[in-house]
């Protein structure tokens, strides 16, 4: 999901849907926020016993672990993706939106891109990817917390901003100087001063216990980046936030799909899935994972093969630069509309506590 923005207003806690379907439990989403104490302990344990050992063997981006990007980030873009593409009614509801972006992305990241700075365009994709995390889980606990939309949006933004300087001293830092990267630090750390007074200030407007408990957990999870970037643990400053991110957005889609399949499957997916007598829980996370893998481990060597074979040349990184980073923003731009109510998605999403 953004993965998976929810919505711009706030979420209806729904009744549990009937005959055998699936809710979204809070409870669950409330529980994937255990990575952030256990990241800290991670790194007070390095620290403590163990010498500065995950410090100085961690990469500095969970991304230059192949492994790392088959089990979080690739996949879930590519659920979105077949999420979406296998259910016919939706792309035909979507389509000219779909159109138009896909245009955009050509224009911007091809055109564009012989006239346009690196790191500009590297910039603009830092912010939306760190706006689309943030986004996805401040909106799916305003569903408890039932913030104003001016308080909603003023913690929302301090947290993108925050994350964007942390995210530019973490993935840009061999290309910054001493000076830039303490002023960096010192920028993001003020934001994030800002973001707590802002949360003390303005949780009077939560009125159940577990709204806190989700309002906390998100603002936590913007302090921890922080702090685990400082410490120069960037791997784990990274981990925390794209694991809560993936992680919801697939049981949003599992549910999605379980309730919109199960009882009479509706594509062809699920229709071969019933003929193997798979469970329609695991059909989504199954395709797309192995489909990850393909794409990350053979993508561009088949690409390049089949180019040099018949035209001579070699196309670099097809699949992991071209396709899935077209998928990606493609993912973030769906995302913001797909899962917002009143849309076709939302007709089999329902919420538990």
């Amino acid at each position: 999901m953004s993965a998976t923005t929810i919505s711009d207003k706030a979420i209806s806690v729904q009744d549990i849907p009937g005959d055998n379907q699936l809710s979204v439990s809070f409870r669950l989403l409330l529980g994937l926020y255990a990575i952030i104490p256990l990241c800290l302990l991670l790194q007070l344990f390095d620290g403590w016993f163990w010498q500065g050992f995950l410090q100085q063997n961690l990469p500095s981006s969970p991304k230059q672990f192949l492994l790392f990007q088959i089990i979080f980030g690739t996949p879930h873009i590519v659920a979105s993706s077949i999420l979406l593409a296998s259910n016919t009614e939706y792309l035909k509801f979507y389509k000219l939106k779909i159109i138009l972006m896909t245009v955009a992305i050509i224009t911007v990241f091809g055109v564009g891109s012989l006239f346009i700075p690196y790191k500009v365009l590297y910039v603009t994709v830092a912010a939306w990817t760190v706006y689309h995390v943030l986004k996805q889980q401040l909106g799916v606990g305003r569903g408890l917390y039932r913030l104003p939309d001016w308080v909603f949006y003023l913690l929302l933004w301090l947290s993108v901003t925050a994350g964007l300087f942390v995210y530019i001293g973490i993935f840009l830092k061999n290309s910054l100087d001493v000076q830039q990267l303490e002023w960096i630090k010192l920028v993001a750390g003020g934001l994030c001063v800002g973001l707590v007074c802002s949360a003390l200030l303005c949780e009077r407007y939560v009125t159940t216990q577990s709204g806190r408990y989700f309002l906390w957990s998100n603002v936590l999870l913007v302090l921890s980046s922080f702090y685990l970037f400082v410490q120069q643990y960037y791997f784990l400053a990274i981990l925390a936030p794209r694991l809560v991110h993936d992680a919801t957005a697939y049981i949003f889609y599992v549910v999605h799909d379980y309730n919109k399949h199960h009882s009479q499957p509706q594509n062809f997916m699920y229709r071969y899935a019933a003929r193997c007598h798979l469970p329609v829980f695991i059909v989504l996370p199954l395709c797309s994972f192995a489909l990850a893998f393909m794409l990350q481990s053979y993508g561009d060597g088949a690409v390049n093969m089949v180019t040099e074979f018949f035209f001579g040349v070699e196309i670099r990184k097809a699949i992991t630069l071209g396709l899935l980073g077209y998928l990606a923003i493609m993912h973030y731009y769906t995302e913001a509309f797909t899962w917002k109510q009143g849309s076709p998605y939302r007709r089999f999403i329902a919420f538990s506590k």
